[in-house]
């Protein structure tokens, strides 16, 4: 056959050995610049994965005279595919269209729909009782789903990896050939012959419809005639096979077939020039007379357990099997004196090393590995120091954080030392991207462009089902039926922007409609019947999103008012904003309508047609990648259609749950057109043939039991235990990877994982991989003295694989990276500095602030501002003078209805009885029944609960009783107050000027709850939510900090005597009168020491000091000891230092908080007087 140039092309199955892939790339290149195809002829290229595709094609496209790597100037007319996929078009193309359908009915979706279909039935006869005892456990319908599948996934493999023990199953033998000897089917596993054949029954054998096992055979009985005259119109000129590191025997023998009529390139990645297949397990198995290495000199002709360990490479014996498997496979096709003299050389094994003494210590064990060097051999060989040329490094961390916070550290590091390295130079692989891309986002995207530690990056392999929005909607949508359908739910649907915009609504209205749930009291669920559908009670209305639209809806139409048919108003939503209430209502009946719609099984067409609704009701405009996603979902949903059909499934419900997956799975699978070598350091999953050549090649989480991945066999899988060489093995897979990586970095390896506990600094081993590794590494250079001279040392001997490991601490801003020693230890995180020379600072000496803040409040203070100050005097400090605010986030409960009313919400509904109840009058016009406390009492909570603010059912009945139950106790003695100061007074306006750190300030405010008895004499008189005494009857003193200001403002400023009452439903407190100049003495205290404060956190808390105060007439010991129970926290009790994260911050223990001694000071001059006024007060009430 004549080639499109002068020289015809060298047909032949061709097997180009190499231990640099970039030999081999280099090898392909030339073969296609010397033998160029016909016009309109395309090159076509078999890989396994995009990443060498992308590489193959990068090269190609190189200049055709670029001195490094000469290209074809462009990489046009070129196909690259999946062997299986291409071995398809191959039997088509020989056998012909009529004989072999364009997608074969056995292939494994398409076996799994028949499955289906089939097992409910053929489960019922004898033999098959394993499947039906796993079919009759809970959900059903998806263990069948998951039945098939599996089912489907395992015949596949057969038909690929065990074709002959399909051959005698369809004979009616229900045998396996095990190494050349029949053994009958274990017990317990006859169902698979059966179904196999029920199988073939259904499908139609008799009719043509043959399996890929018979449409292989027939295929190498009609290729043996082929030659390059009668090449099909379907078959390749030229095939490269390249970057695959094992390939089923079935795939081998079409290539081989191939070979007569076309040129069949393989360029296969061996790591070593010598036969190694020996030095592996199994190796009976392969005493193959031809063989295409050479035995290394000195090594015997049979290696047994005796011997084995002083000829054969630890890590090779350790991890090559997977690749021992494929060369001794390609040996038995391999005939080089074919096609010997068209290539100068076949074999194309460069020395790492060469020679050279200055070789790192990464090329010198590429080097062993290719010369097969025993360990004895290695540590015998001259080498200099290792450890300091960086070529092969481990780190440990805490976290999968960590790690990417310290790569990220270590390339910069690596940029700035070698100019030369380009981000496109590193790839950065893991077990899992998916698990690690938000740590990559978060320490890798943090950085603008114009920083100069921003480093360029991608991440490829990820699953789209949770990164493209679109996607993302579309499968909370296609999960409605098992939804809650809650607050979190809905607002994760109104983030997708197409479905906002489908709807009407902005990003801006997000917010206001947050509030709006919020306050309306919805947490989840459509309505009761969505409820009642998940096996609730049917009175679970409340909390419902139709419960809280009405509540939005009726306060839209009547304002703040009486409740209208049971439905509480909700009074916010108004003006021209309505209408946002307006289109979430719209959007929520859309949700009621597909919930609906999705909750019951259809056929195939009906779900097609429910989907394209879906579209239709809930995406509007879309991006480029939502309408390209949308345009595959399409797709996806016709090719499942065709094969429900083909498998019998056209009139069959199908359940959602099944369908679902079924679409989101094909829509989650890559192929060889996902983004890879995108000229940015590049993030991917560690996955067999990626192991193209990088200078730096990094891997993260190489922790012991993540890698190698675990893929343990299903129970039914008849070949595990057979094993033939070629098998596939994930686990084999990785070892073999890990491998390739080691071989494929060009400057330095680098591997990192969890190396200790971020519980407890515990240790962590690392992956039995690096473990090996990293024990060679002790083998073949034994430990030595530190020390300058070894003759002398005194330390202890320390490994390589010590010394080349850098352990980290927890934290990225630890002191260790900053304690200014040389040392593995560094980071680039400047802000880190800055916040450790402070601290260095503050350990040096505690400086104060010094003079006050310029902007200092004005110079008219309210009372709150000291009455604040009292209850978080360390707090004042950082919200006022640094503006740092500690505020907990609350916990998110937005999306669960309330069981418990909590503390704060306790609190609301208990203020509200207070404030509308005891706080008011009876309404006029009312009877003297309704007229009672009881009586509007339950008024009120019914209101509350028909706000959805109480539990429902009985629970919420005793709480409205919890609530009420102490409440009358409080109104009477509220009204006895009230009857002895019958005199209500107006609002009182307190206004007293201090003079302060040269400063003049003035307190002002109004006071309310004046009183006064007909005689004159005026009390403050105030009810408190909130109980002022604990169930052993112990004051709770923070509680009493406000109003003992306001009694120091109203004696100060009020003619004559005031005395002030506290009431609450759990005890009652009282101040007494105290004299003008007093009261002016403890606010001008509170005020000069609220100064102090805004200068440096002060060492005072108040709960610690009133437990100071309680047991300080015990004795100064047993303050010191009270105090400290009450700071600090213990088994089941959380202490003041914990409840408050500025006090954390400041005095994170009680030992520092008194270390200066100001604590005393500070508790006499805050807090005494308050302490000594109640105490003194209460006293001398008891002795009257």
């Amino acid at each position: 056959m004549e080639s499109g140039g002068s020289r015809p092309i060298p047909t032949g199955f061709q097997v180009i050995h190499g231990n640099r892939l970039e030999n081999l790339r280099e090898l392909a290149v030339e073969v296609i610049r010397r033998f160029p195809l016909a016009p309109l002829e395309e090159e076509v290229f078999l890989v396994h994965s995009n990443g060498i595709a992308q590489w193959l094609k990068l090269a190609l496209a190189r200049d055709r005279d670029d001195p490094e790597l000469a290209g074809l100037g462009i990489a046009a007319a070129m196909t690259f595919s999946l062997p299986s996929r291409f071995l398809w078009q191959v039997y088509r193309a020989v056998l012909g269209s009529d004989a072999v359908a364009t997608e074969s009915p056995f292939d494994k979706d398409r076996m799994t729909w028949r499955l289906l279909r089939m097992l409910p039935a053929v489960t019922e006869q004898e033999g098959f009782a394993p499947l039906a005892r796993f079919l009759s456990g809970e959900e059903p319908e998806r263990r069948l789903f998951q039945l098939a599948e599996k089912i489907a996934d395992l015949f596949d493999q057969y038909q690929v990896y065990r074709a002959d023990w399909l051959e005698a199953w369809s004979e009616g033998r229900d045998v396996l050939l095990v190494r050349g000897q029949e053994a009958a089917v274990p017990a317990g596993q006859s169902w698979q012959p059966a179904l196999w054949r029920l199988l073939l029954e259904d499908i139609g054998a008799a009719d043509g419809e043959i399996s890929r096992a018979d449409v292989h055979n027939r295929f190498l009985d009609a290729a043996r005639s082929l030659t390059p005259q009668t090449r099909p119109a379907g078959v390749p000129a030229r095939l490269v096979v390249f970057g695959v590191s094992s390939l089923p025997q079935q795939t081998l023998e079409v290539l081989s077939r191939l070979g007569q009529c076309s040129q069949v390139l393989l360029c296969v990645h061996n790591p070593c020039r010598f036969y190694w297949a020996d030095i592996v397990e199994d190796r009976e198995l392969l005493r193959a007379a031809n063989r295409r290495g050479a035995l290394r000199e000195g090594m015997p002709a049979v290696l047994d357990d005796r011997n084995l360990h002083l000829h054969a490479h630890p890590l090779l014996a350790a991890w090559g099997k997977q690749g021992r498997d494929y060369i001794r496979l390609l040996d038995e096709y391999d005939n080089a004196a074919d096609y010997r003299h068209w290539f100068e050389r076949i074999d194309l094994f460069d020395d790492v090393v060469a020679g050279d003494s200055s070789a790192t210590l990464l090329a010198r064990l590429q080097d062993d590995i290719l010369n097969l060097r025993p360990v004895s051999e290695s540590r015998s060989l001259p080498a200099p120091e290792e450890g300091a040329d960086g070529s092969l490094v481990f780190h440990t961390a805490h976290s999968p954080q960590r790690e990417v916070e310290i790569l990220h550290d270590q390339l910069l590091a690596a940029f700035n030392s070698d100019p030369a390295l380009k981000p496109q130079d590193i790839i950065v692989m893991v077990p899992d991207i998916n698990a690690y891309a938000p740590h990559i986002q978060a320490v890798f995207g943090r950085f603008d462009h114009d920083d100069r530690r921003f480093i360029p990056f991608t991440i490829s392999d990820q699953g789209q089902r949770h990164q493209i929005p679109v996607l993302v909607a579309l499968e909370h949508l296609l999960a409605l039926p098992e939804s809650r359908i809650a607050v979190s739910d809905v607002l994760d649907l109104l983030d997708v922007a197409s479905v906002r915009e489908r709807f009407g609504l902005t990003e801006e209205d997000l917010p206001l409609l947050h509030q709006w749930i919020s306050g309306a009291n919805i947490r989840w669920g459509l309505q009761g019947d969505q409820k009642r559908a998940l096996e609730l009670p049917a009175e679970m209305e409340q909390n419902t999103w139709m419960f809280g639209l009405h509540r939005m809806l009726l306060g839209y139409a009547t304002g703040e008012g009486e409740a209208w048919q049971g439905i509480e108003p909700y009074d916010e939503v108004g003006g021209l904003e309505s209408q946002i209430a307006g289109r979430l209502d719209a959007f929520i009946r859309e949700l009621a309508y597909l919930w609906q719609a999705l909750s019951l099984p259809r056929t195939p067409g009906q779900w097609l047609a429910t989907l394209n609704d879906l579209r239709d009701r809930f995406f509007g405009a879309l991006d480029d990648e939502g309408a390209l996603i949308m345009g595959r979902l399409e797709q996806v949903a016709s090719r499942w259609l065709a094969t429900c059909e083909d498998a019998g499934l056209a009139d069959v419900p199908l359940p959602l749950t099944i369908v679902r997956e079924e679409w989101l799975a094909k829509l989650d699978q890559g192929g060889l057109s996902q983004r890879f070598l995108a000229g940015k350091v590049n993030f991917a999953t560690l996955m067999p043939m990626r192991a193209i050549p990088f200078s730096h090649i990094c891997l993260l989480g190489m922790n012991d039991g993540d890698y190698p991945r675990s893929y343990p066999p299903m129970d039914f899988d008849l070949m595990a235990g057979d094993y033939r060489p070629g098998d596939r093995s994930r686990r084999e897979d990785d070892r073999y990877l890990f491998l390739e990586a080691l071989l494929s970095a060009r400057k330095r390896l680098y591997i990192s994982w969890i190396g200790r506990s971020v519980n407890d600094n515990s240790e962590r081993p690392p992956s039995v991989l690096v473990a090996q590794l990293r024990d060679h590494l002790d083998e073949i250079r034994p430990a030595k003295p530190t020390g300058k001279d070894a003759r002398h040392a005194t330390g202890p001997a320390t490994s390589l694989s010590e010394r080349l490991t850098t352990e980290h601490p927890l934290q990225p801003f630890s002191p260790r990276y900053f304690s200014g020693d040389e040392g593995p230890l560094f980071t680039y995180a400047g802000e880190w500095r800055s916040a450790h020379d402070g601290q260095r600072e503050r350990e040096s000496g505690r400086q104060a602030l010094g003079d006050l803040p310029e902007d200092l409040p004005g110079d008219t203070i309210s009372l709150s501002m000291p009455a604040s100050f009292l209850k978080q005097p360390v707090e004042a400090f950082f919200r006022q003078r640094l503006g740092i605010y500690f505020d907990r986030e609350a916990a998110g409960t937005e999306d669960d209805e309330p069981f418990v009313v909590d503390g704060l919400g306790n609190w609301k509904l208990t203020d509200e009885l207070i404030s509308q109840v005891l706080l008011q009058p009876p309404e006029n016009g009312r009877s003297a029944d309704e007229a009672s406390l009881e009586a509007r009492l339950t008024r009120v909570t019914e209101r509350q609960a028909a706000r959805g603010e109480l539990p429902a059912g009985g629970v919420g009945v005793l709480q409205q009783r919890r609530l009420t139950r102490d409440l009358p106790e409080l109104y009477e003695r509220y009204q006895a107050l009230l009857a002895r100061y019958p005199v209500k007074q107006d609002l009182h306006l307190v206004s007293a000027g201090f003079q302060l750190a040269g400063q003049q300030l003035v307190l002002e405010d109004w006071l309310d709850g004046l009183r006064a008895t007909p005689e004159g004499d005026l009390a403050l008189v105030s009810l408190h939510t909130s109980g002022l005494t604990t169930a052993s009857n112990q004051y709770k003193w923070p509680r009493f900090l406000a109003p003992w200001v306001n009694h120091l403002a109203a004696c100060l400023t009020l003619d004559g005597p005031v005395n002030s009452f506290l009431l609450s439903k759990a005890g009652d407190v009282s101040f007494p009168p105290l004299p003008k100049q007093q009261a002016r003495d403890h606010l001008h205290d509170i005020l000069t020491t609220w100064l102090e404060g805004l200068c440096e956190p002060l060492p005072v808390a108040p709960k610690t000091a009133f437990a100071w105060l309680d047991a300080l007439p015990k004795g100064e010991d047993r303050a010191r000891e009270a105090a400290r129970t009450v700071f600090e926290s213990a088994y089941q009790r959380s202490g003041e230092v914990d409840e408050t994260p500025a006090l954390q911050r400041a005095w994170p223990d009680f030992d520092r908080l008194v270390a200066d001694g100001r604590f005393t000071t500070l508790v006499n001059r805050l807090y005494r007087p308050l302490h000594e006024a109640v105490k003194g007060h209460s006293e001398d009430r008891e002795a009257k």
